[in-house]
């Protein structure tokens, strides 16, 4: 089966999907991988082909860092951004569909992608790295805090509205640029009252961590993480003598967000790690600051497998990202939340829910008591055998072929039935 797989994003965005392409070569598929160039080379090296999106992720994770957790600034944004680039990415997606038997979208591509494969009779599936589009009582909308459960499921409905309708207000004007090749029609993937023809709703999340909703419906399922492992990478000598030279250390990573304060933060870490006398590592990622020459008790790289430096380390301070906060879960280690954006509280609330971890700290109210009460937290004994206890139950689940079982059924099921209900 040709399946074209449609993302966007940072690195920890586009991950989850190159495992779940590598997956699916490996169970005789022939999957294409769509994404920013930014990435190609990280996707070569995994032998998947790519076609390659225009644009710089790193404009819209600043843009993203503006616009905290507010979910209509964080629309705009996104909207912003896709509206620049839009006319090449429609024909990159075009090129990338037009063999594909069945199409896979992340969160930026929910509705184009959903419509691209109505206009060329093909199924679809919808991944999402974090839960969107199935409202539920059980918690609320990642840009939401929690509000009780008639407001949790507001919140979703809330949410998926301003997805629709700041999301679409560019329609008219792409389908103006590109008539003959974008779709005549944009349709919401998951609202056909037929619940047969809705399309699947996959959460790449372990139910170790989020536990399925009885409110979703049942074209929604819960996978797991799909993780990719790096099992050929060879860290460079500075990394494994800094490991070689004493107790495991705490790794740093705040990924691809670039905060205006990334200086002052930097320091305040230094100043942390320097009171605690605690070894650090500190990926930089995109918009990391550092001092040269590193104090002695410290390791700056600009990254490494989450999944190689983790189980190596003692516990994460990190962003929440979703891809990353799995990461560090997995690795069965306390993680330090200081979410910047988009859905990182809510990450950062689940880490302290599920006990792995301390209450999040927001980025703009990072302060040096505030971060060294939350390490001795995650130094607890009870914090540090939870932490073990969830990163065993995620190693035994295997997300990648979750996921792929799903697709293999949605691509049988479309065969066998009445394919879309026209308007």
């Amino acid at each position: 089966m040709n399946i074209s797989i449609l993302t966007y994003g940072s690195r920890g965005d586009i991950q989850p999907f190159l495992a779940l392409a590598v997956g699916l070569q490996k169970a005789g598929h022939n999957p294409t991988l769509v994404g920013p160039q930014r990435f190609a080379g990280f996707v070569a090296a995994h032998s998947i082909s790519y076609v390659p999106l225009p644009g710089d992720p790193e404009e819209l994770s600043k843009a993203f860092n503006k616009a905290g957790s507010n979910p209509l600034r964080m629309i705009t944004s996104m909207r912003s951004h896709v509206l620049d680039i839009a006319p090449q990415v429609v024909r990159q997606i075009l090129l990338a569909a037009q063999n594909a038997d069945l199409l896979i979208h992340s969160f930026a591509f929910t509705t184009g992608g959903h419509s691209l494969a109505r206009q060329i009779d093909i199924p679809d599936v919808s991944i999402q790295t974090f839960p969107m589009f199935a409202p539920t009582r059980d918690y609320p909308a990642v840009a939401f805090s929690p509000l009780g459960k008639l407001a949790n499921r507001f919140s979703h409905w809330f949410s998926t509205q301003i997805f629709w309708h700041v999301g679409n207000m560019g329609f008219r004007q792409i389908q103006h640029l590109l008539p003959d090749t974008f779709p005549r029609t944009l349709y919401w993937p998951f609202a056909n009252p037929n619940e047969r023809l809705r399309t699947p709703l996959l959460f790449a999340i372990s139910p170790s961590v989020l536990p399925p909703s009885a409110d979703w419906p049942a074209n929604v399922s819960s996978t797991g993480y799909l993780f990719l492992d790096e099992e050929n990478y060879q860290p460079p000598q500075a990394l494994t003598d800094f490991l070689a030279a004493g107790p495991a250390p705490v790794c740093v990573s705040f990924g691809s967000m670039v905060h205006q304060d990334a200086e002052k933060n930097g320091k305040i870490l230094l100043d942390v790690f320097a009171q605690k006398r605690e070894r650090a590592i500190i990926l930089t990622g995109w918009g990391g600051w550092q001092v040269d020459p590193a104090p002695e008790n410290i390791l700056y790289l600009e990254s490494a497998p989450h999944s190689w430096l983790l189980p190596r380390c003692k516990s994460f301070i990190h962003h929440g990202g979703a891809g990353t906060t799995a990461a560090g879960l997995r690795a069965g280690i306390p993680g330090v939340v200081i979410p910047h954006a988009a859905d990182q509280p809510f990450w950062g609330r689940r880490v302290h829910t599920l006990g792995v971890g301390p209450a999040p700290i927001p980025i703009n109210k990072l302060r040096a008591p505030r971060l060294l009460g939350a390490l001795a937290v995650a130094e607890a004994p009870s914090v540090i055998s939870a932490a073990r206890i969830l990163g065993a139950h995620i190693c035994a689940e295997n997300g990648v072929q979750a996921a792929i079982s799903l697709i293999e059924q949605e691509q049988s099921a479309f065969k066998s039935r009445k394919k879309y209900c026209q308007p």
